[in-house]
């Protein structure tokens, strides 16, 4: 038991200090996309939270917020976002907003198109196809869009209620110039799909690598099918999870960033072209990344290893804007300085009275 206890022990320590490379096997640098979403008023927050941004309850209309975002998100060697979008004088106007500051930032923005309503039926052939070709003239050009082999990058969210003569219909007039991935749940769903898209962005928030065995195993079967059809695979990976709220019936926990470190590794092993980090603020499942009142900076400081990005580009909250969003957001953070600074201090006395003790 004791040796047992010492490997284990040996082996939390290997994975801190050999972390998962940002890398892929032929030593080219993954790009790490993360999920974003833009639906947000103030009043959002009021709706199945159980966690708050510890920039306060904010509007995806406040330009300050999305520069904060960017620069977080760089600061965890975050590439770009992949922003939730359908056509509406609102989505229009934020994705603009968004490409903008992007653009200032140096970082880039690709996006998700949502298929599905808010009961989860798919859109009408033709309000997609004209979307997506809205899509495609007024923003796919933009310098900060997010280019994979050369083309814009898009994912059409919901291809599985869709049969392959209607996504052909959808992504036909505009794939010559950008690209559009399915989000097909398995193999075979990929292969329906293949002629009429370029590849996969599985979007896989709720799986637990700790009770399903299978979970890496799937998802080098289907990166496997994409690459055979010479498309390309978006890997996803998580933190954690908990849609009880708004109909989920599970969770998995964050288990102190090893969720997320686990879920990395088992994506990095499918060779993907992308990744797909879920997410950056969809809290109302909370599959979150962006620092918050509950969970403060944790995913953002796991990324940061696995990245390799340097401690010094931690991200900070600055205190008068957090206390003017949300009186209480900032207080956990400030209580968890006292904390190390008192534990700090009793260390520092043990250590002067076990000195004490010796010279006597």
């Amino acid at each position: 038991m004791r040796r047992a206890g010492l490997l284990a022990v040996l082996a939390l320590v290997l994975a801190g200090l050999f972390p998962a490379s940002a890398t892929s096997m032929e030593g080219r640098r993954v790009p790490l996309l993360a999920y974003y979403y833009q639906w947000f008023e103030e009043s959002s927050w009021q709706r199945a939270k159980t966690d708050y941004p510890r920039l306060g309850r904010y509007s995806s209309d406040d330009a300050s917020v999305i520069r904060t975002h960017i620069d977080w998100a760089r600061s965890a060697g975050i590439d770009g976002f992949v922003v939730s979008w359908k056509s509406s004088a609102a989505n229009n106007r934020r994705l603009q907003l968004l490409l903008d500051v992007a653009q200032e930032r140096h970082f880039k923005v690709a996006v998700i198109y949502q298929g599905l309503d808010f009961h989860r039926r798919p859109l009408a052939t033709a309000r997609v196809a004209a979307d997506f070709s809205l899509l495609h003239d007024r923003y796919a050009y933009d310098p900060a869009f997010f280019r994979l082999g050369g083309k814009p990058l898009t994912v059409f969210s919901g291809t599985w209620e869709y049969s392959a003569a209607d996504v052909a219909r959808i992504t036909g007039p505009v794939r010559k110039q950008m690209l559009v991935l399915g989000t097909e749940k398995n193999p075979t769903g990929i292969r329906r799909l293949a002629q009429v898209t370029d590849g996969d962005a599985y979007y896989w928030s709720s799986v637990n690598p700790d009770t399903n065995d299978r979970h890496e195993t799937k998802l080098r079967d289907m990166a496997d099918t994409v690459h055979r059809a010479k498309g390309y695979w978006m890997a996803p990976f998580a933190p954690g999870f908990d849609a009880r709220l708004v109909g989920g019936t599970k969770a998995v926990p964050r288990d102190g960033g090893r969720t997320l470190r686990t879920e990395y590794a088992a994506a990095m092993t499918s060779r993907p072209e992308v990744l797909g980090l879920i997410s950056w603020n969809e809290f109302s499942e909370n599959s979150h990344v962006e620092p918050s009142v509950e969970h403060g900076t944790q995913a953002l400081d796991v990324l940061r290893r696995l990245r390799d990005v340097p401690a010094s580009a931690a991200p900070s909250v600055h205190p008068s804007r957090a206390a003017r969003h949300d009186p209480l957001g900032y207080w956990p953070g400030l209580l968890r300085i006292a904390g190390s600074a008192l534990l700090l201090v009793g260390a520092v006395t043990g250590l002067t009275r076990l000195r004490g003790i010796r010279r006597k």
